[in-house]
């Protein structure tokens, strides 16, 4: 049954908000551990199967590329078959396939796997943010989504050691397999998430292809260019993309209710938390991916040191995101951003920066630093994202906090990539890149304390507590 009036501007009513914001966080937890627990597997699975390391690492790309290209368009059917069922029926979906991953005995059908469990991983994240604006209150939204930013910096974090702790005594398909508890956790108390009326919109088929092939052949030719050896069809493909995009922008103009949410980046507060967005997560992925690179060939540390001074960064994000959350219910996020930005940029230049043979301390204080400066920035960032948009706008907005993370973090790692192919990618020019990326957020997140940027904005941004949008 439908609630077309709860969740309104006070949220869910407790003892239910409670259960609401458990299952949000099983649900997140799962997406977002299984989603990353498969990279300390790849080796395994390589020698298991017999396939070579290049070969394997599509395990991953299949599964980003996926999400990246179905987290719109799962947004807008969401609105149109409704919030709680989109992202229960992801979850499903993301279970069955994680328990189909026992039965692969063969590349193949493993990443046929991958890219069903991205399906359903889609149709949850998808929706999550919006379920998180119906579940808390108005002037709590902030505090919501600093907890779920703890959620996904802590399941990140802990990806890697849960996956090395089930190698070390199960098989590889246990890997997958270990986040099924959240799963059941979260469908067990999906009852009581908040169920708003769905529209009576049509479903725009055509405009959601056209989405998913336009970030899919973009993303995906860039990605061939540098991993492949076929330049000229690798452009190609992106070329396709481009031309795919242009036309599908200009058809996206007349909708009522775009699944490209350009009616929610015409309006300058968003666009510009979008595109510091974009470079703030691409900042933060160039810095966490070549990090280990240079730590090994730069300065001859082993993986478990590397390990261990990275550690402080997602440790340190986990602190600060959640009060960030609180204060950007009080505090306007373009000054919380702007603040952000300008330690992560001093705390990246300090890592380009290093001595030339520095201790576990020195590494590890100034990637706390880091990791402060980027928990400060991003959930007053999605907080304004998500709180700026009208409420039957919800489910677009929070697929596009989702999808300016996924597109961020994969230009990052091609980024990475790049540098490494040009033999730069294990000095000090990645966190110099990433120190330029940072500014870049922060110059967008101080421009949106201009009046003329924030003020057009609050008579129409929410239909409650119309000042708190434009913080």
């Amino acid at each position: 049954m439908t609630e077309p009036h709860v969740a309104a501007s006070d949220g869910l009513p407790t003892p239910r908000r409670y259960a609401a914001i458990a299952a949000l966080c099983f649900g997140t937890a799962l997406v977002i551990i299984d989603g990353g627990v498969a990279n300390v597997a790849l080796p395994t699975i390589a020698r298991d199967l017999k396939v070579g390391s290049s070969s394997v690492v599509a395990i991953v790309t299949v599964y980003q590329l996926m999400l990246v290209m179905l987290m719109l368009p799962f947004a807008g059917l969401g609105d149109r078959i409704g919030l709680k069922r989109m992202y229960q029926v992801g979850q499903t979906v993301f279970t069955v396939a994680t328990l189909l991953c026992f039965f692969a005995k063969s590349l193949p059908f493993l990443l046929v796997v991958r890219a069903v469990q991205a399906v359903g991983a889609a149709g949850a994240l998808a929706v999550a943010s919006a379920l998180i604006r119906q579940t808390y209150p108005a002037a709590q939204l902030g505090r919501g989504l600093g907890i779920n930013s703890v959620v996904v910096a802590s399941s990140a974090a802990a990806a890697p050691t849960v996956g090395g702790l089930v190698l070390s005594i199960a098989p590889w398909p246990w890997v997958f397999a270990s986040a099924i508890p959240f799963a059941i956790a979260s469908l067990l108390l999906g009852r009581a998430l908040p169920d708003p009326e769905p529209t009576d919109q049509p479903f725009d088929v055509l405009g959601a292809i056209m989405c998913a092939a336009m970030f899919g052949l973009i993303i995906g030719g860039a990605e061939s260019a540098v991993h492949g050896d076929s330049p000229v069809v690798s452009g190609a493909i992106v070329v396709l993309g481009l031309v795919i995009g242009w036309f599908y922008v200009r058809r996206e103009r007349g909708a009522a209710q775009p699944i490209l949410p350009i009616d929610l980046l015409s309006r300058p507060v968003i666009a510009l938390s979008t595109l510091g967005g974009f470079t703030a997560f691409t900042a933060s992925m160039t810095l966490l991916l070549s990090t280990p690179f240079r730590l090994t060939h730069q300065y001859g540390m082993s993986a478990a040191a590397v390990g261990a001074v990275i550690a402080p960064w997602p440790l340190t994000n986990m602190l600060v995101a959640p009060s960030m959350g609180w204060l950007s219910d009080r505090v306007p996020a373009g000054l919380l951003g702007g603040i952000g930005m300008t330690i992560s940029t001093i705390a990246l230049l300090l890592l380009a920066f290093m001595p030339p043979n520095p201790s576990w301390f020195d590494i590890a204080w100034r990637m706390s630093l880091c990791g402060a400066g980027f928990g400060t920035f991003l959930p007053p960032n999605a907080r304004l994202i998500i709180g700026s948009a009208p409420r039957e706008r919800a489910a677009a907005a929070g697929g596009l906090v989702s999808t300016v993370r996924l597109v961020g973090q994969t230009t990052g790692a091609t980024l990475v990539a790049a540098l490494l192919a040009l033999n730069v990618g294990a000095n000090a020019t990645a966190p110099l890149v990433a120190a330029g990326l940072a500014m870049l957020a922060g110059v967008c997140s101080l421009a949106r304390l201009r009046p003329s940027i924030r003020e057009p904005q609050s008579a129409e941004a929410r239909d409650v507590q119309p000042a708190e949008a434009t913080r």
